[in-house]
């Protein structure tokens, strides 16, 4: 049993993550954990100390646990921009902060931290309808620029053919050519894929009215500090590459970041695969962790709802039935924590020994919950 502990400030309860159940299971972490969630209480997503919040609670963690590694997740500026009118000035002050927090996490904890912009935000314009469809559309609200598309008639395909905000309208088998997949592997894809043109986002992707979209990036940077990386995929066996050469490494993304706003120096890598590009969500923080493209298990045209029902295993999740397996903190032996202001994705997407993340959902903060996948490494 996974243990995960949900804290709402002066209130906690210990779950079994699978079953979302109230457990009265011990780790010989919880002691450690509840001390520390009950220490940091989260500000909220668009809260000017969400980023500090992040650094403070992931040094406590170093200081208890001690770890080797650390995945961290700063998302403040990206949350403010992507719903929220900023003026300029405003903007670049979040952005300095999320580096500086960065910047003094390394300081502090003495690990060589390894930063990653997540690419680009550009103003939400185009807002496209395809409720008007004959077939299904699907958009998820973790994802504005892509979306499925199932059983279409020879009307819808004249009119998406003649839409004037999709870049393209792919199917099923075009992906799964770009990606290497065999028909075995296309039983999550949508029949067609809808990607939407720069600055459109799909109606139904928020539940909340968008101001920026992601672009998103056909290049992100990555800091110099890593060494060569010329795709997403390459982060992963770099940063082992740094631990098993004996550094204490930590991987610090920086949420709503391109090229253009990254502060050090920096290289760039491909962003995803010809025209797919990753958006800052789950899709993308896989790909980084787990080292390959997860398309054909992840994407933005998922039918979801037919997995949920009342007994969906994982209800603190998300879209999740299962937790993704060869993530970067299964493969590193040593111990690792997750901490970011991203909700869920620490859990799901990193496979570290602890993760800590805010539990907030469409920006309502409920609190804080920190899983614990591993609790026999702290007698060795």
């Amino acid at each position: 049993m996974t243990l995960a502990l949900l804290d709402a400030r002066q209130w906690q309860q210990a779950v079994d993550l699978r079953s979302g159940r109230p457990s009265e299971a011990v780790s010989p972490l919880g002691g450690m954990v509840g001390d520390i969630l009950a220490r940091h209480p989260f500000p909220g997503d668009r809260d000017g100390g969400s980023n500090a919040w992040v650094t403070d609670t992931a040094l406590d963690f170093v200081a208890r646990y001690d770890p080797g590694f650390a995945f961290l997740a700063y998302a403040q500026q990206y949350y403010s921009s992507r719903y929220g009118a900023l003026a300029p000035e405003t903007r670049r002050k979040y952005v300095e902060n999320a580096f500086a927090e960065a910047a003094r996490f390394a300081r502090e904890s003495g690990m060589t931290t390894v930063l990653v912009g997540t690419g680009d935000l550009v103003p939400a314009t185009t807002p496209i309808d395809l409720e008007d469809l004959d077939g299904l559309a699907v958009a998820s609200n973790w994802c504005a620029h892509y979306a499925g598309l199932y059983d279409l008639s020879d009307r819808d395909r004249e009119t998406l053919a003649r839409h004037p905000h999709l870049e393209r309208i792919v199917p099923r088998q075009e992906i799964l050519d770009l990606f290497g997949g065999g028909p075995e592997d296309g039983g999550r894809l949508p029949d067609y894929m809808a990607v939407a043109c720069r600055g459109g986002f799909f109606k139904g992707s928020s539940l909340r009215r968008l101001v920026m979209v992601p672009e998103p990036s056909a290049v992100i940077p990555v800091s110099q500090n890593l060494g060569p990386a010329t795709s997403i995929l390459d982060i992963r066996p770099r940063l082992l590459e740094l631990l098993e050469a004996g550094n204490r490494v930590a991987l610090a993304l920086l949420e709503g970041v391109g090229c253009a706003e990254f502060q050090p120096p920096y290289t760039t890598c491909a962003n995803g695969k010809d025209w797919f590009r990753y958006e800052p969500g789950d899709a993308q923080y896989l790909a980084l962790s787990t080292g390959r493209h997860p398309i054909f298990e992840h994407n933005g045209g998922y039918r979801y709802y037919l997995d949920d029902g009342e007994h969906k295993p994982y209800p603190f999740s998300g879209y999740f039935k299962e937790l993704p397996a060869g993530t970067i903190g299964e493969a590193y032996p040593g111990r690792s924590i997750a901490v970011g202001n991203r909700s869920m994705f620490m859990h799901v997407c990193t496979g570290c020994d602890v993760t800590c993340e805010c539990f907030a959902r469409n920006l309502y903060n409920q609190g804080l919950m920190s899983v614990i996948f591993r609790d026999d490494k702290m007698v060795r």
